[in-house]
């Protein structure tokens, strides 16, 4: 059975980001092969509203319904409890909305280009540090660079 890994907006737009591209299509093509199953949530479908036609149109052929989280009072709770701890300040809200959401839904994997805000060390240290505080079990934020290799076998 293939592992769910939450995907954030920056990897949806790195798709068609010449920087990023290369690897967020390799991921898109072990996703078709049935290594990985991709999901998001209502965070990602709006902040790919005023994105390009091109990154809309992945959104749509990617995701359906049963692939979009959405939200929760628990959800919600945890968000701010990241903004209270100071794991991302409230500017960027949607951040700890993302790994709120993959929390709760029960996604260890969180795959992001966002370096700043969500994949670093300090910053899931943060994150896992709330989730335990609350009860949450810890959760991974990686690059699709960390992702893609992760089942090639050691020999290569």
């Amino acid at each position: 059975m293939s592992r769910k890994l939450y995907i954030d907006t920056s990897v949806i737009g790195g798709y068609h980001d010449s920087e990023w591209m290369n690897d967020t299509r390799l991921l898109w093509q072990q996703a078709r092969a049935g290594q990985w199953q991709l999901v998001t949530s209502i965070v990602a479908e709006a902040e790919i509203q005023n994105a390009p036609e091109n990154v809309r149109q992945l959104f749509a052929e990617t995701f359906g319904a049963a692939n979009i989280l959405d939200t929760s009072t628990e959800i919600e709770e945890l968000a701010e409890a990241y903004m209270t701890a100071a794991v991302v300040p409230p500017k960027f809200a949607d951040d700890a909305l993302h790994v709120a959401m993959a929390t709760v839904h029960g996604v260890r994997l969180i795959v992001s280009w966002n370096f700043k805000h969500l994949v670093n060390v300090r910053r899931e240290d943060g994150f896992n540090a709330v989730n335990i505080l609350h009860g949450w079990p810890p959760v991974r934020i990686i690059s699709p660079k960390e992702i893609i290799y992760a089942d090639q076998s050691q020999q290569d």
